[in-house]
C-alpha cells in the first residue's frame, strides 16, 4: 500500500504546483494591464515622413567647343519629379531625358535627368551674366535646388599677348624667356618646348616655369643652346608662339705663356700662347691681346753685321730702277699729248655749236632750213617723248650728223657745267602746261617725265576700258618726284603714300587717286562674298616703282571677335575690265604681289603695281561674320509748308566715304541729318532688316504706311553692291498748325541686333547744320609733297634702317621691330625687300597719318635696346 500512497501524494503535489503557477501568471498579467492602462497616449504615431531630396549628382560647368552641344546631368533621391531651370526659365519638359531607379539599400526612388545645351542658346543670351542651369528636385517633403552650372563658349585667340624673344647669354647666366598666352575660355595651359621636346622641371631642376608662364633657366649651360617655343592649349585649340633661339656663348681665355725660344740670329727670342682656356664657343669673344711676343735676348749686346760693299750695291740698284721709271712715264705722257692735240685740231671748230648740241638728246634732229612754217612761239615743242628716251653721254651736233668715230664726248667738257640759275620747262603736248624746276632738281642725265594722259582733276580718262570721272570730293592728284608724297581724299579714309625713293631720281609723275562711282565701276561679289569698302583707282597705271607704295582703304568688317570670322580678299581690275583675286589674307606666299595690314576700321596695302582695287570678304565657318553698318535719319529742311512729312533712314557701310556720299545726296535733296548715325552689326544670317515706326500721336499725325513694318532684303545689304539703301516713312499732320512730332523708329535685323531712334522735333524750327564729319580745318590736306608728307625725317629713317636692316643672331633687328609694331603677320614679304626696315617705316607712316607721334616708334626702339637710334631721334626728331 505504501507505493500507491506515494504515487498519490506525488500527483497531488504536482497539481498543487501547477495551480500555483497559473495563479501567479494571472496576477502578473493583471498587474501588466493595469500599468499599461496608466501610460498609454491618447493617439498612436503615424508612419515616418519622406525626407527632402538629396542630390547624388549635380550638374557641372561645361564648355561648348565649336558647334558641339554639351550635356548637363543631375541625380537626386528621393525624388518624385526633377527638372532643369536655365537662366531663370524652366526648360521644356520634352527636352528632358529622365531615368528612374530604386535604391537597393534605402528603398527610395532615384531619378536622373539629362538636357542638351547648344551654342545657339548660349549666344542668344543678352546681358552680362553667363548662361547657367540648375536642377530642381521634388518630394512630398518639399524641393531642393542644385548648384548652378555655367555653360560658356570655348575659344582660344590666335595671337600671343607676349612671345619669347631670342637671346645670347653668357655661360652660367640666368635666363628669362617670357610668354603670355592668347586669351581663351577656358584659360590656356602653357607648355615649353626645347627643340620640340616638352620641358619638365621635375626632371631637370635647372628649369623653372613661373605662375605667369615664364621660363627661367637658373644657370645657362652649353646644352641649353636650343630653340624654345611657348605652346598654349585648351579644349578648343593648340597655339604655338614664334620660336626663340637661345645661344649660350663662352668667351675665350688665354693659357699660360709657353717657354721662351732659343736666341735667334737676329738677337731675339719669342714665346706664344693659345686662346684655349676656355676656347670661345657659340660666338663668344676671342681672347684680346697678342698670341705671340718677342724681345731682345742679349739685353742689347748683340749687333747685326753687314758684309763690306753690300750696302753700296743695294743703293745703286734702287737709284737705277727709279730713273728707269721716270723715263717711261715721260715717254708715255709725250705720246698721249701729241695724239690729243691732233684730234682737237681736226674736229673742234665751233665751241658754241658744241654747247648748243650738248642740251639736245642723242636722237634730236634739227628742223629743216626750208620749212615754211616755223614753230609758233606760243606752242613750244613737245620734249616729253625724247626726254624720257635718252640714255648715256651727250655728243656734239657734228657727231650726230656725221657719226665720226673720232669725236670727243662732250659730257665731261667744262662747257656743259649746269648754269646756277637755269630753269627747265617741261611741256605737255595735250595741255601746253609747263612745270618749272630748278636745275639742282634735275639729275645728271636730265631725265624729266611728264605723262601725256594725266590732265587735271576735271578731266575724264579712259582707264581699263571704261571712263573714270574725277569729281570734286572723290579724287585728288599731285605731281610727285623722288622725294615722294601723300595723296588724301578728305573725309573718306582713302589715301596713297608714296615713300621717298619710289620714283626714280629726276622723274616726275602726275599721280592721281580716285574713288570710283558705282555706276562706273562695280566690284562683283560672288556667292556669299560682300563688298566691304569703296573701289579705288590709283595711277598712272604701268608706272615703274622702285619700292612699294601704301594704299589705305576703309572697310566695314567687324573684327573684334575672339577669332577672325572673315575670309578677306583683295581684288584688282584688269585692263579688260575683269576682276581677279590678288591676295587672300592669311594665305600669302613668296609670290604674293602685295601685303595687307589689317586694322579695325581700315586696311593698308603695300603694292608695287598701281591700278583699281577693292576689298571683299565672306564668313569663315562656323561663326557667321558681321558687317558694321550705320543708320542715318534724315528729314526735310525746316520750315515745312506742306501737310506731308517724310522720314528717311539710310542703311550704309560704317565707313567715312559711305556717310559722306549720303550727306552729299541729302544736301542736294534738301534733307537734314537729325542726329548722329547709330551703329548696327549686321550678321550673315540671311535675315532681312526690319524697320517700323511707333508711338505716333494719332490725334495730330497719321502714318500712310499700310503695313506694320518695312524690310530691306538681306542680300541687298550683304552684297554691298547697292548704294544708299533706305526706307521712307510718309506721315501726314492734321493741320499746318501742328509742328511738334514725337515718335520711335525701330530698326533691327530679324533675330539679330537693333537700334531705336527717339524722335522729338519741331518741324518748323530751323536747326543748325549738323554733320558728323570733321570740319574742313581739321581734315588732312588733299596732297602733301616732299618731306612735309612724312612724320619721320629722312636722317632718322636712314639711321634706323642702317641699324636694323642687317640680320642679328640675337634677333634684335627689323624682325623684332615688325613684332613691336604689329606688322609681323607675314615677315617673308619684308624679307624679300632691299631694306625691310624702310618698308616697315613706310607702313608705320601710313598707319599713323594724322596722328603720327614719334613716341610710339621710340618706345618700340627702346624696348629693342637701340639706344643709339633713340639719341638720334631725341636730337633730330620731335619725340
Amino acid at each position: 500500500m505504501l507505493p500507491v500512497r506515494v504515487v498519490r501524494d506525488q500527483g497531488l503535489l504536482t497539481l498543487v504546483l501547477l495551480l500555483l503557477c497559473v495563479e501567479r501568471v494571472a496576477s502578473e498579467i493583471e498587474s501588466s494591464d493595469y500599468s499599461e492602462a496608466e501610460v498609454l497616449p491618447d493617439s498612436f504615431p503615424s508612419a515616418p515622413a519622406e525626407p527632402l531630396p538629396e542630390f547624388l549628382l549635380e550638374p557641372e560647368d561645361a564648355f561648348i567647343v565649336k558647334n558641339r552641344p554639351v550635356q548637363l546631368r543631375c541625380r537626386a533621391s528621393p525624388a518624385t519629379q526633377i527638372y532643369f531651370k536655365c537662366n531663370g526659365e524652366w526648360v521644356n519638359q520634352n527636352d528632358h531625358v529622365t531615368r528612374e531607379s530604386l535604391d537597393q539599400i534605402t528603398g527610395l526612388v532615384v531619378r536622373e535627368v539629362d538636357i542638351s545645351v547648344s551654342r545657339t542658346q548660349v549666344e542668344e543670351l543678352f546681358g552680362l551674366e553667363d548662361y547657367w542651369c540648375q536642377c530642381v528636385a521634388w518630394s512630398s517633403a518639399g524641393t531642393t535646388k542644385s548648384n548652378r552650372a555655367y555653360v560658356r563658349i570655348a575659344y582660344l585667340r590666335k595671337n600671343f599677348e607676349q612671345e619669347p624673344l631670342g637671346r645670347e647669354v653668357r655661360l652660367e647666366q640666368e635666363v628669362l624667356l617670357q610668354c603670355r598666352p592668347p586669351e581663351g575660355m577656358p584659360a590656356a595651359e602653357v607648355d615649353w618646348l626645347k627643340n620640340e621636346d616638352v620641358i619638365d622641371p621635375s626632371q631637370d631642376s635647372n628649369f623653372l616655369i613661373t605662375i605667369d608662364h615664364d621660363l627661367i633657366i637658373k644657370q645657362a649651360r652649353l646644352s641649353d643652346t636650343a630653340n624654345y617655343t611657348c605652346v598654349a592649349r585648351n579644349v578648343v585649340a593648340r597655339r604655338r608662339s614664334s620660336t626663340a633661339t637661345l645661344i649660350v656663348y663662352v668667351d675665350g681665355g688665354w693659357t699660360e705663356w709657353a717657354k721662351w725660344s732659343a736666341c735667334g740670329t737676329e738677337c731675339t727670342h719669342w714665346r706664344s700662347r693659345e686662346c684655349q682656356a676656355p676656347p670661345p664657343r657659340n660666338g663668344g669673344k676671342h681672347c684680346s691681346g697678342s698670341m705671340m711676343e718677342s724681345k731682345n735676348c742679349t739685353e742689347g749686346l748683340c749687333a747685326r753685321t753687314v758684309a763690306p760693299g753690300m750696302g753700296v750695291a743695294v743703293y745703286a740698284g734702287l737709284v737705277g730702277a727709279l730713273l728707269l721709271c721716270v723715263i717711261l712715264v715721260l715717254c708715255v705722257g709725250v705720246l698721249a699729248y701729241r695724239r690729243r692735240c691732233r684730234h682737237l685740231h681736226g674736229d673742234i671748230t665751233d665751241s658754241s655749236s658744241a654747247l648748243t648740241a650738248a642740251f639736245h638728246p642723242g636722237n634730236y634732229k634739227p628742223p629743216r632750213q626750208d620749212n615754211p612754217h616755223p614753230l609758233h612761239p606760243s606752242a613750244p615743242p613737245d620734249l616729253t617723248a625724247t626726254a624720257g628716251a635718252f640714255r648715256g653721254p651727250l655728243f656734239s651736233l657734228q657727231q650726230a650728223v656725221n657719226d665720226s668715230p673720232h669725236k670727243i664726248p662732250m659730257t665731261t667738257s667744262p662747257l656743259l657745267d649746269p648754269l646756277p640759275s637755269l630753269k627747265i620747262k617741261v611741256y605737255n603736248s595735250s595741255t601746253l602746261s609747263s612745270l618749272e624746276l630748278p636745275a639742282d632738281m634735275v639729275s645728271g642725265d636730265g631725265e624729266i617725265l611728264s605723262l601725256k594722259s594725266v590732265g587735271t582733276i576735271g578731266r575724264e580718262r579712259d582707264y581699263h576700258g571704261h571712263t573714270l570721272s574725277r569729281e570734286s570730293g572723290l579724287s585728288t592728284s599731285a605731281t610727285l618726284g623722288n622725294l615722294g608724297g601723300r595723296l588724301t581724299i578728305p573725309n573718306t579714309g582713302v589715301s596713297l603714300l608714296v615713300p621717298p625713293g619710289t620714283i626714280p631720281q629726276g622723274k616726275f609723275y602726275e599721280m592721281y587717286l580716285i574713288i570710283n562711282k558705282w555706276d562706273k565701276t562695280t566690284l562683283p561679289s560672288e556667292g556669299g562674298q560682300t563688298v566691304l569698302g569703296p573701289v579705288v583707282s590709283c595711277g598712272p597705271s604701268g608706272m615703274l616703282l622702285n619700292r612699294p607704295v601704301v594704299l589705305t582703304l576703309p572697310h566695314c568688317a567687324q573684327l573684334d571677335t575672339p577669332t577672325l570670322d572673315w575670309t578677306l580678299t583683295l581684288k584688282s581690275q584688269t585692263h579688260q575690265g575683269a576682276w581677279e583675286e590678288v591676295l587672300t589674307v592669311g594665305e600669302e606666299t613668296l609670290s604674293s604681289p602685295c601685303y595687307l595690314q589689317l586694322e579695325e576700321e581700315c586696311c593698308h596695302v603695300l603694292m608695287e603695281q598701281l591700278g583699281t582695287y577693292g576689298l571683299v570678304g565672306q564668313s569663315c565657318p562656323p561663326q557667321p561674320a558681321c558687317k558694321r553698318l550705320q543708320l542715318a535719319l534724315f528729314a526735310p529742311r525746316a520750315p515745312c509748308l506742306s501737310l506731308d512729312y517724310s522720314l528717311r533712314i539710310y542703311c550704309i557701310h560704317d565707313t567715312p566715304h559711305a556717310l559722306k556720299e549720303v550727306l552729299d545726296l541729302e544736301r542736294s535733296l534738301g534733307g537734314v541729318l537729325l542726329e548722329d548715325p547709330k551703329p548696327l552689326l549686321f550678321k550673315d544670317s540671311y535675315h532681312n532688316l526690319r524697320l517700323s515706326i511707333h508711338d505716333i500721336p494719332h490725334t495730330h499725325w497719321r502714318s500712310k504706311l499700310l503695313a506694320k513694318y518695312q524690310e530691306i532684303p538681306f542680300y541687298h545689304i550683304w552684297s554691298g553692291s547697292q548704294r544708299t539703301l533706305h526706307c521712307t516713312f510718309n506721315l501726314e499732320r492734321g493741320s499746318l498748325a501742328v509742328s511738334q512730332l514725337s515718335c520711335k523708329i525701330c530698326v533691327r535685323q530679324v533675330e539679330g541686333e537693333g537700334q531705336i531712334f527717339q524722335l522729338h522735333t519741331d518741324i518748323q524750327e530751323t536747326l543748325p547744320p549738323h554733320s558728323p564729319l570733321p570740319a574742313g580745318g581739321t581734315c588732312l590736306p588733299s596732297s602733301q609733297v616732299g618731306p612735309y608728307a612724312f612724320r619721320l625725317p629722312d636722317s632718322i629713317r636712314q639711321k634706323i634702317c642702317a641699324s636694323l636692316d642687317a640680320p642679328s643672331a640675337r634677333g634684335c633687328d627689323w624682325r623684332l621691330l615688325a613684332r613691336s609694331l604689329g606688322f609681323d603677320r607675314y615677315l617673308n614679304y619684308f624679307a624679300t625687300k632691299p631694306s625691310p626696315t624702310g618698308v616697315l617705316l613706310d607702313l608705320w607712316e601710313a598707319c599713323h597719318q594724322g596722328d603720327a607721334d614719334l613716341v610710339s616708334l621710340a618706345t618700340a626702339l627702346e624696348e629693342m635696346g637701340k639706344s643709339e637710334v633713340l639719341v638720334v631721334m631725341t636730337t633730330d626728331g620731335d619725340c
